[in-house]
């Protein structure tokens, strides 16, 4: 596994809205709303709609929109390979946050349920 301090400031680098328009295209595509990944997300960070549209105006890094999320305790459920990573295994917090919500933006395109992903019951 790539655990290099490079990989993980490119991580925390990138803005959060330059990678949101991929999220909601991967998941339109497959059939999903932009009203079911704004549920992930904030299922996950705890923003909501108005938060979300600002940190995007702001164009965000990742960075800071993980200092401002409030990780939602069950997170640590999400489990799998991403991006040729075993989330679990990510030792880098950031790092492994970001990873988090690739896979659940990735659950959703593949047509999981939503008490699925968001790890109901």
């Amino acid at each position: 596994m790539n655990n290099t301090t490079n990989h993980d400031e490119r991580i925390a680098k990138m803005t959060f809205a330059s990678v949101y328009p991929h999220y909601l295209a991967k998941v339109e595509k497959k059939g999903r709303t932009k009203e079911e990944l704004h549920q992930v997300i904030e299922w996950l960070t705890g923003h909501d709609e108005e938060k979300l549209q600002a940190l995007i105006q702001e164009k965000a890094s990742f960075e800071a929109f993980f200092q401002q999320a409030t990780l939602n305790p069950n997170a640590r459920l999400i489990t799998g390979v991403i991006c040729g990573y075993r989330v679990e295994e990510i030792e880098n917090p950031l790092t492994q946050q970001v990873r988090y919500l690739d896979k659940l933006v990735d659950e959703l395109a593949k047509g999981r349920t939503m008490e699925g992903i968001l790890r109901v019951g």
